[in-house]
C-alpha cells in the first residue's frame, strides 16, 4: 500500500520513484539520529560541542564584563535568522513555479520532468523538507532569545547560590537552540538532495548516498572534529 503511494499519484511514478523517495526520507532520519546518538567511541562534531557550549556558561559566570558573550549570542541569533529567511525565499521560487504553468511546462520539458504535474509533485518534495528547516529556525531563534534572557539573569556575583544554577539552565537551552539549528541544517542539505529528483529516481539516489557521505564526514571525520578531540594542542 505504502509503497505504491507514489503510483496512486501519477501513473508516470514507478516503484524506482518510490524506493529513491523512501530511500531520501531513511537517509534523513537516520543519520540525524546517528549524528545526536552516536556511540560513545565515536562521538560527533554536534555531541562534542554540546560540552564546550556548557563550559563556555560556567566561564560566563566569572568573566567580567560579559559584551563578548552578548556578541557570541547576537551572532548565533543572526545566523539563525539568516538561514530562516533563505528558507522563505527558496520555498516562495517553489511555491511561484509550482502556481505557474507556463514556466512549470517549460522547466518540465527542460529537464525532462515529463508533465508540469510531476515536476510539482518532485518540488512539493523539496519544501516539505524547506519547511521543515524553516520551522527549526524559527525555534531555534527563539531559543537563543530565551538563552540571552537567561544569561543577563545570572548574577555577576560567582559566590551567589543561584549563579551558576542559572548559567547551567542557559547552557541547556543554548544546547537545545543548538540542535534544532543543526536539524535545520540537515533539511537544508536533503532539500537540496531531493532536487536530484527533477532529474530522475536514480540520481535522487546519488545525491542521497553523496549528502549522506558530506553528513558523515563533517561529523565524523573531519578536521574540526581532530581539533575538538585533541585535548593538548602544540
Amino acid at each position: 500500500m505504502h509503497m505504491n503511494l507514489l503510483q496512486h499519484l501519477n501513473p508516470a511514478f514507478g516503484a524506482l520513484d518510490t524506493l529513491s523517495v523512501a530511500m531520501l526520507l531513511t537517509a534523513w532520519i537516520g543519520i540525524g539520529l546517528f549524528i545526536e546518538h552516536p556511540p560513545s567511541r565515536l562521538p560527533s562534531v554536534t555531541l562534542l560541542m554540546t560540552r564546550f557550549r556548557r563550559d563556555w556558561m560556567r566561564v560566563f559566570v566569572t568573566r567580567v564584563p560579559r559584551i563578548f558573550d552578548a556578541t557570541v549570542i547576537d551572532s548565533l541569533r543572526t545566523g539563525t535568522a539568516f538561514f530562516a529567511s533563505t528558507c522563505l525565499i527558496a520555498i516562495g521560487g517553489c511555491l511561484a513555479l509550482i502556481g505557474n504553468i507556463n514556466t512549470a511546462e517549460s522547466v518540465a520539458e527542460g529537464l525532462m520532468v515529463g508533465s508540469p504535474a510531476l515536476l510539482q509533485i518532485k518540488l512539493l518534495l523539496v519544501i516539505a523538507f524547506l519547511a521543515d528547516a524553516l520551522l527549526k529556525y524559527v525555534w531555534a531563534h527563539r531559543l537563543f532569545g530565551y538563552c540571552a534572557i537567561l544569561m543577563a539573569a545570572v548574577p555577576n556575583d560567582p559566590s551567589d547560590p543561584t549563579a551558576f544554577h542559572r548559567a547551567a539552565q542557559a547552557a541547556e537551552i543554548n544546547i537545545t537552540a543548538a540542535r534544532g539549528f543543526n536539524r535545520g541544517l540537515r533539511s537544508i542539505y536533503f532539500s537540496l538532495a531531493a532536487l536530484g529528483w527533477l532529474i530522475g529516481p536514480v540520481t535522487l539516489m546519488v545525491t542521497t548516498a553523496l549528502t549522506l557521505a558530506v553528513l558523515a564526514r563533517r561529523e565524523f571525520a573531519s578536521t574540526s572534529r581532530r581539533v575538538l578531540m585533541t585535548e593538548n594542542l602544540p
